[in-house]
């Protein structure tokens, strides 16, 4: 068996990753590994029904490969172009047509984390579950009557260009989830129009209560916002306030 006849032997059994560094050992191993019927076996591998039709979509099943394959190994990304010592939160409820709390609240306070102590030993969740959250004691407390309508806008506003967003424009708690004892409200984000495939993005926030001890009434300690339809983490939600559509 000739050496070329080994390669050719051997090269059907690689993976991808191992056919592709056999191209850069030398011109004579590239020009042989890149026989297309070794590529095809590599796509049989991934995609196996592409495979079943008698002529690969594209011009190549090279071509399909490099078209179609993810690196698998994590880049790390760069770090987010925001702090939140640069922002600030300006947080508005209503009950009905009645101001119950307006508060400007410092980034680094309304950051994601650990909840402080004061929601901490309230919650009854696992820590690591609320890591991504963003948790605001309210002192003093205030009471809501849940027969009636209650609404919430926040703003956040960067300090470094005096531009403010938009996160939540006056929607309304509309759900009142007693288990969790949680009531939630939520909005779509205005995302920039230099990024137009970041839509339906929601902000959601929650107030958190106590029973009180008058029925039908709530008594609020704290105040929760996530954006855990695509941000778990404070990096990722630092470069989801980034893309905001900022004025």
């Amino acid at each position: 068996m000739t050496y070329e006849e080994v390669l050719k032997a051997v090269f059907p059994l690689l993976d991808s990753v191992d056919l592709a560094s056999c191209m850069a050992v030398s011109k004579e191993w590239r020009d042989i590994a890149r026989d297309d019927y070794f590529w095809k076996c590599a796509c049989a591998k991934r995609w196996p029904s592409i495979c079943k039709r008698p002529n690969p979509p594209t011009v190549t099943y090279y071509k399909l490969y490099r078209t179609c394959y993810k690196r698998q190994n994590h880049r790390t990304l760069l770090p987010p172009r925001l702090s939140f010592d640069d922002l600030e939160f300006f947080i508005d409820i209503w009950t009905e047509d009645r101001l119950i709390f307006s508060e400007v609240v410092p980034g680094p306070v309304f950051s994601p984390g650990i909840p402080p102590p004061g929601i901490r030993d309230m919650l009854g969740f696992p820590l690591k579950a609320l890591e991504d959250k963003m948790t605001l004691p309210v002192e003093p407390r205030f009471t809501v009557p849940v027969s009636q309508t209650v609404s919430v806008s926040v703003l956040v506003g960067r300090k470094d260009s005096n531009r403010v967003a938009c996160i939540i424009n006056k929607s309304l708690f509309d759900y009142i989830d007693r288990t969790s004892y949680r009531a939630m409200a939520y909005d779509y984000l205005d995302i920039s129009p230099a990024y137009p495939f970041n839509l339906g993005i929601r902000a959601w926030i929650s107030l958190l209560f106590m029973e009180d001890g008058n029925e039908g009434d709530i008594d609020v300690y704290g105040i929760e916002m996530d954006f855990s339809d695509v941000a778990n983490s404070k990096e990722e939600v630092l470069r989801l306030l980034d893309i905001l559509d900022w004025k």
